[in-house]
Parts: C-alpha cells; sequence; structure tokens
C-alpha cells in the first residue's frame, strides 16, 4: 500500500465570485487513485460561507484528478460542494451547466503579477518609464522585469505536469499583466482546468511571496484592464454555421445583455468602457476581427460560411468559468437552428 497525498479543492460562498480553498488527505491505495476511489470528504462550510454554524457540514464530492507536480504520490482533487444529502449546494455552479459533450472553450485568462500592492516591476509609488504598448510580448529586463517570466515558466510546466491543456502564454500590454490560455472540450472541462490552473499559480506565488491579482481594473488610468475571453464552438457552428444562424445567434446575445454581465465577473463596468479593445458594457456588437466588439469572429470565420468558432470578449479576468459557460450556452441552446 501507498500513501498518497490528495489535496482538495473546492470554491467557497464568497460573492460575486468564489475564492479557492484547500485541504489535505493522506489515504492509502494499493495503486494509483482514479477519481471513482476518492472519497467523499466533508469540510465546515460555516468558515467558507456556505453554511450556519448550527449545521456547519458541507460535502466535497470529487469531479476530476490533477497529479500534483509539487509533491510526491500526489493529487489535487477539484471537489463541487454538496448538502450533506447529495444535493448539489447553491454555490454549486457547475452543476447548473447543461451537458455538451460537443462543446469547445477555449479560455485566455489575464491577470496580474502583484508585489507589495503594485505590479511586479513598476518603481514603488511610480509608473513605468514606458507606457503600456511594449509590454506585450515584449522581451528583456527593462519590459518583463526579473522574476515575472520565471514564475510564468513553473505555472506552465506545473499545469502540463498536471495534465491541463494550457496552451500557451504571453506578456500582456501593461507592464506587470500575463495571459495564460486554457483549451477542452465538453460543458465543464475547460472551467476545470481554468480554477485548477489558477489554484496552482496562486499556490507557486507563495513561494515567491507575490500575489495573482484578478481584479478586471487594478490599474486606473490608460492602462487595459484584465480580461478573460471566452472562444467557443458548437458541434452545429463548427460544421453546419450559415449566415442565418449566425444572426439568430446574435440576436440572441444581444437580447441577454444584462444576463451575460450579471455572471461576466465584478466590476467590468470599469473595464468595458469601449476603450482599450473593448465594447462598451451596455452595448452589444460583433465585427470580424474587430477586438472593440462584443464578440469578435475570426479572420475566417465569414470566408467559411460563418463556421468555426467565435469569442467573447466581455468576460473578465475574475469571472467564474462556470457561470460564464453555463450562461453562453444557455445562449447559444435558446436558439432554434434552421
Amino acid at each position: 500500500m501507498t500513501k498518497y497525498k490528495l489535496e482538495y479543492i473546492w470554491l467557497d460562498g464568497k460573492t460575486p465570485v468564489p475564492e479557492l480553498r484547500g485541504k489535505s488527505l493522506l489515504k492509502s491505495f494499493e495503486k494509483p487513485p482514479t477519481l471513482a476511489d476518492l472519497p467523499l470528504w466533508g469540510f465546515d462550510g460555516s468558515s467558507t460561507m456556505q453554511a450556519e454554524g448550527s449545521k456547519s457540514d458541507c460535502v466535497l464530492k470529487p469531479v476530476a484528478l490533477y497529479p500534483d507536480p509539487s509533491r510526491n504520490n500526489a493529487y489535487i482533487v477539484l471537489s463541487e460542494v454538496m448538502h450533506p444529502d447529495g444535493t448539489p449546494h447553491s454555490t454549486n455552479m457547475r452543476a447548473t451547466i447543461e451537458d455538451d459533450p460537443d462543446l469547445w472553450v477555449g479560455l485566455e485568462q489575464e491577470y496580474f503579477l502583484y508585489k507589495d500592492g503594485a505590479p511586479l516591476g513598476w518603481p514603488k509609488g511610480g509608473f513605468p518609464l514606458v507606457p503600456q504598448g511594449p509590454y506585450y510580448c515584449g522581451v528583456g529586463y527593462k519590459y518583463m522585469g526579473s522574476v515575472a517570466r520565471t514564475i510564468v515558466e513553473e505555472h506552465w510546466e506545473a499545469c502540463l505536469a498536471a495534465g491541463i491543456n494550457h496552451e500557451g502564454i504571453n506578456a500582456e500590454v501593461a507592464k506587470g499583466q500575463w495571459e495564460f490560455q486554457i483549451f477542452a472540450k465538453g460543458s465543464a472541462k475547460a472551467a476545470d482546468d481554468t480554477w485548477t490552473a489558477r489554484y496552482l499559480m496562486m499556490r507557486l506565488c507563495e513561494k515567491y511571496e507575490v500575489d495573482m491579482v484578478l481584479h478586471c481594473k487594478p490599474l486606473k488610468g490608460d492602462w487595459n484592464g484584465s480580461g478573460m475571453h471566452c472562444n467557443f464552438s458548437t458541434k452545429y457552428i463548427r460544421e453546419v454555421g450559415g449566415k442565418e444562424y449566425f444572426e439568430a445567434l446574435m440576436k440572441a446575445f444581444q437580447a441577454h445583455i444584462p444576463e451575460h454581465i450579471a455572471v461576466y465577473g465584478p466590476d467590468n463596468h470599469m473595464r468595458l468602457t469601449g476603450l482599450h479593445e473593448t465594447q462598451a458594457i451596455d452595448k452589444f456588437s460583433y465585427g470580424l476581427s474587430d477586438r472593440g466588439a462584443s464578440i469578435r469572429m475570426p479572420v475566417n470565420f465569414v470566408k467559411n460560411s460563418y463556421k468555426g468558432y467565435l469569442e467573447d470578449r466581455r468576460p473578465n479576468s475574475e469571472g467564474d468559468p462556470y457561470q460564464i459557460i453555463a450562461r453562453i450556452l444557455k445562449t447559444i441552446n435558446s436558439v432554434p437552428k434552421p
């Protein structure tokens, strides 16, 4: 029998966006455990804003298993929160996603790395000498600083070791701002992987005494905010498409602006201003290769008979991927196919 370290992670009851929690279990198995081998585990919901002290027990139900790259004989156990009777907790947004195994989702997670209250590379109490722009995909110490790329590269390796389909990284427009991309097939998989990737980054940042800041507009003024652009494609959009269906789909998205904005991350009014590669928060638009639109069509989308994938550019960096995907899929499923 081998003892395995199991790090159960879950989302707490913080609103409007939950935060990650985690605790570790040591358990013996004759061979490396599978998801089916893992037990339910309880926790004190009164300490996570998910229960009252008089009825504090909540249950963790394992839903995804990842090798833990920082420990020997270890796994990260992503879990849903359940009531003791086995029903999903009200904070369990994963349980609200409609099942579509043919949904493809790519999430572009932007974030800042902060130390002592400022982005990495910023002078104390001041601003970088060069305005935003050259930091995007930049190279060299004057743009990147001394430790940011080290953290970003280590995080990429950790995600790959954990089996997450982490597709790439780049420095973003503002100094200290970065992005990683996650792609997966199935309704919940991309959200599972993105939350786990966030967890791995936050844990890595502990070592370097920095913070991963997900707020969508931590810097006021002429600095880009942080988004989490959501690229999506159903089987119908990939294989059939067509202008008539696309236009009906866009009308549905336009009809549900408030519902989408409500789950696209807090303080989005600070980011969706119509400036800095965004559309205004109360407007809806779509365009070919238009990064100032609500939804961008890739360059070959129209040439390919309105088939492929679409990018919703409104979700922000702090949004809950479960809620974002659930809302996008709900809108898509409300549109009849010709």
